[in-house]
């Protein structure tokens, strides 16, 4: 449950005319918007799974001492999760709607922190990645491949982890044919009005969800990998699939493009949760070797 006093919307970020521009020419989608609905539903199971989520990637108990960047931080979920495992986080988004999300868990959850800043930043922006310093840990699910300049945004993440820690990144999984359509469904969205938008995104989820639906319906547990989806990612399936379709910008990557960008840096892999060649995103952690 939410502490007392917890109650009101996620704090405002005022948008840039940039950013602004970029949603109403529909090149960019705004995931904040799914966040501050997902907020709505947010509870302590789905902390816990974060957390749990956190440890068995890293491969670690807790994070005590250690410093954390949270880039592209969404709903502040994560960042959330490795406070209370102990960290010192720095959380920051592109999205302003986002930034007052995370802003809001921060004050439900950690007012007044201290160890717990959050801020609008892009990891695009060199003067800004200046600022920040390094990590031991450097954790982007599911962002970098949104920026529109993934392999750019990869590069600048190189600097901001401390000889020895370590980063976590989920990419798009690369499928060819299948991601180009992907990619013009999700320009697609983007670019239409918002009463055209469920023109899109029911099929799609019709597609994506269906076959699950009949599978489970057939074994007699009809609704099971729906609402028990949150435990993969902490996030309600409704919400993912929105994220999902108007997931634009868009690219993609194959594992061992990733691995080899890294290894080339001074990295090691240490995990790796791909997936399985389809759809979805390949998860890594790499470790930056001492000097």
């Amino acid at each position: 449950m939410l502490p007392s006093g917890s109650t009101g919307p996620p704090a405002e970020v005022t948008p840039s005319a940039e950013f602004d521009a970029e949603i109403q020419q529909g090149q960019r989608f705004t995931f904040g918007d799914n966040w501050r609905q997902f907020l709505a539903v947010l509870n302590d199971q789905r902390i816990a799974e974060a957390e749990a989520s956190l440890r068995s990637m890293l491969e670690i108990d807790s994070l005590q001492g250690k410093t954390f960047l949270d880039i592209g931080s969404g709903s502040g979920l994560f960042s959330l999760a490795a406070r209370r495992l102990g960290a010192r986080v720095h959380s920051f988004d592109y999205d302003p709607s986002s930034v007052g999300c995370t802003g809001e868990l921060r004050r439900r959850y950690f007012p007044e922190d201290v160890d717990w800043k959050v801020e609008r930043g892009s990891v695009l922006d060199p003067s800004y990645l200046a600022t920040l310093g390094q990590f031991d840990v450097v954790y982007s699910w599911g962002v970098l491949h949104h920026t529109g300049d993934m392999w750019k945004a990869l590069e600048s993440v190189v600097p901001l982890v401390v000889p020895g820690g370590k980063v976590f990144i989920a990419i798009y999984n690369d499928q060819g044919f299948k991601s180009r359509v992907w990619r013009a469904i999700k320009q697609t969205y983007c670019r239409l009005p918002r009463l055209l938008k469920p023109l899109v995104l029911y099929p799609v989820a019709l597609r994506l969800w269906g076959p699950t639906m009949v599978r489970d319906l057939l074994r007699l547990r009809p609704f099971h990998s729906w609402n028990s989806y949150y435990r993969s990612r902490g996030m309600s399936p409704w919400r993912d699939i929105v994220d999902w379709v108007g997931g634009y910008p868009f690219e993609v990557a194959k594992p061992e493009e990733i691995f080899d960008f890294f290894r080339q840096r001074g990295f090691q892999l240490c995990k790796l949760v791909t997936a399985g060649g389809g759809l979805g995103t390949n998860q890594f952690v790499f470790e930056l070797s001492k000097r």
